[in-house]
């Protein structure tokens, strides 16, 4: 296990949000604990590596030398790797899947003149407002969300983890678009706890409520609160579809770190969750 030092420091440099001990411990129910310059989070007998070393996430050989000792450790039945590269020690019948985390600098680049027309219409018909925990209407908009869009159940559980997640973090921050009648129409949840890089960890939008551009209004008021306070990058989270891709780069966005997640068992196990809360890294759940 780390310590309360010791987890504070590794949310402190974080570079993706599985390094956010607070956000993966609320979601998964893991155990945290250090493998060399690596955050791994234990499960049963699963391990899953977070391969992105601390001094430096595109260091590999630092990510073999945090898989050669995870391997060492006793019980270990399952291991997954996420990382900037497919481990070596991985067999050939490893299971591979491959994306990218994508990135704004903070400010970001000035937006073009589409992102500037969505982003006026929002605001006519929204006001963002700041808080720390959901209210009633924000968990009646995630709970309608999986049900609406039939989502598997790992990832419904997530969802319900939300407040567990927010209660955990103080650095988290969750910026609501409210019409004048004070209706909830969208919804994001910061991530600032890392002193570099801050996070966009979800977003729901009302399609009754909110206008287009509401969740480009909701990422713009955190890409706010991450200059006021200091960071120099937001992570946007990984591709996972055309869309979502779209939606990054109508920001410029831009490719920030590899994500090759390898799993593979050393005796036989089911797989667990752990790859939903990967998809989910800064998904933004919404983007019209």
């Amino acid at each position: 296990m780390i310590g309360p030092d010791r987890m504070a420091r590794v949310t402190a440099g974080a570079a993706v949000p599985e390094q956010v001990v607070a956000y993966v411990c609320a979601v998964a129910g893991s155990r945290p604990r250090m493998i060399a310059d690596c955050v791994g989070y234990e499960s049963d007998s699963n391990l899953v590596l977070v391969g992105y070393p601390l001094h430096d996430p595109h260091d590999v050989k630092a990510m073999a030398a945090a898989v050669d000792e995870a391997l060492t450790l006793r019980g270990l039945e399952r291991i997954t790797v996420i990382g900037p590269a497919r481990p070596r020690q991985a067999p050939e019948t490893a299971m591979v899947t491959e994306d990218m985390y994508f990135a704004l600098p903070v400010p970001p680049p000035p937006p073009g003149q589409k992102l500037r027309n969505l982003l006026r219409r929002a605001s006519r018909e929204v006001s963002l407002v700041q808080g720390r925990r959901l209210e009633k209407d924000h968990i009646a908009l995630v709970d309608r969300y999986p049900v609406e869009r039939r989502l598997e159940a790992r990832t419904q559980h997530i969802f319900r983890q939300i407040p567990r997640y927010l209660e955990a973090s103080p650095g988290t921050l969750v910026v609501s678009g409210r019409r004048a009648d004070g209706r909830l129409g969208a919804f994001a949840v910061g991530e600032f706890a890392s002193l570099a890089t801050a996070f966009f960890m979800f977003c729901f939008r009302d399609p009754a409520l909110a206008p287009p551009g509401s969740a480009d209004l909701a990422l713009s008021g955190l890409l706010q609160e991450a200059q006021e306070r200091g960071h120099i990058r937001m992570n946007l989270g990984l591709g996972v579809s055309e869309g979502i891709r779209f939606f990054k780069r109508k920001w410029g966005a831009e490719i920030y770190l590899p994500h090759v997640e390898t799993s593979w068992d050393l005796k036989r196990k089911p797989r667990g969750f752990f790859s939903a809360i990967r998809r989910l890294a800064g998904k933004t759940t919404d983007h019209s």
